[in-house]
């Protein structure tokens, strides 16, 4: 006899059952040739645990996180992921405290399940699913959709800060990635949010929309791509010691990045240089800003008069 009684030919099934965190279900079973009779038997002995219909725990009837969420996904048939906020916890990019476990299926798909809300959708696909821990569930991309539609505006925020810094996506991919989309709860929601944080320019496009400004502000061709004190820099005016720094495409950055950046100004300012730092959105949507700016520090270093206004 095999382990907790099971037949050593039962070795398939306990490789399985790892790698599904301790739960399969009765199709699973039937089709590695367990019988009906055979079920029945062993969920009478207590070898084989009901925790939805049709799923079992083995061995033991205690599942832990990952073995619920996947216990809930199989609950619901063969092609259903993990979705929503249970997704965004699976892929720790936000918290979900809630019992419940979210899960997504296709339209024709009408099961209930104690403890499962079920997402049914007019198009889930093999290309919106993936395997996290072993688990089914809905891509990244998908998932960030599916919060927007749920999660109130600065939580979504959060979340895309958190695939960004995990590197699951990033506001660039994720922007274009949504213009494939059509007709999605969370879609707009993740679009508007997007375009309000992201910064959405290549450097070509930068340079366009702020050299510009900088000549507005009565200021001359700035060298760009430069190394200055030992840091590469976007825009340097030599004759007036003057480094524009733009943050990078990403729309927050990590601490490692703040305090790279907190350093090169500290840096550039021990050595008489004076760092003015601006975010792409600043660029793209404040440009009376960016150039006021641009021209009260020019007046001030042309003058040669560095103390505050």
């Amino acid at each position: 006899m095999g382990h907790q009684g099971l037949p050593s030919s039962s070795s398939v099934l306990w490789t399985l059952v790892a790698r599904q965190h301790g739960a399969v279900s009765r199709a699973q079973l039937l089709e590695l040739g367990y019988s009906p009779p055979t079920i029945k038997h062993r969920i009478a002995n207590g070898r084989l645990h009901p925790v939805h219909r049709g799923v079992y725990a083995i061995g033991r009837p205690q599942l832990t996180r990952h073995g619920r969420r996947m216990a809930a996904v199989l609950s619901c048939g063969p092609v259903a992921a993990l979705s929503h906020r249970s997704a965004g916890a699976l892929w720790e990019i936000s918290p979900d405290r809630r019992s419940e476990i979210e899960v997504s299926v296709p339209a024709r798909v009408t099961h209930v399940r104690p403890g499962v809300v079920v997402h049914r959708r007019a198009k889930l696909s093999c290309e919106d699913i993936t395997h996290h821990f072993g688990i089914p569930v809905t891509t990244p991309i998908l998932t960030l959709v599916d919060l927007a539609a749920v999660l109130p505006r600065d939580h979504l925020e959060a979340a895309v800060n958190e695939a960004d810094k995990r590197s699951l996506t990033d506001p660039e991919a994720l922007r274009s990635a949504l213009d494939e989309l059509t007709a999605m709860p969370g879609l707009a929601a993740l679009r508007n949010t997007l375009d309000r944080r992201t910064f959405t320019l290549t450097d070509s496009e930068l340079e366009r929309r702020f050299l510009p400004l900088a000549r507005g502000a009565g200021l001359p061709l700035p060298q760009t791509r430069r190394r200055v004190s030992g840091f590469p820099v976007d825009f340097y005016w030599p004759g007036l010691g003057l480094v524009v720094e733009t943050d990078g495409l990403r729309y927050h950055r990590t601490p490692a990045q703040q305090a790279k950046d907190r350093l090169r100004d500290q840096v550039q300012t021990a050595a008489g240089l004076t760092p003015l730092r601006f975010t792409h959105a600043q660029v793209k949507f404040e440009p009376d800003h960016v150039q006021a700016i641009l021209t009260s520090v020019a007046r001030r270093l042309r003058a040669g008069d560095l103390s505050p206004g």
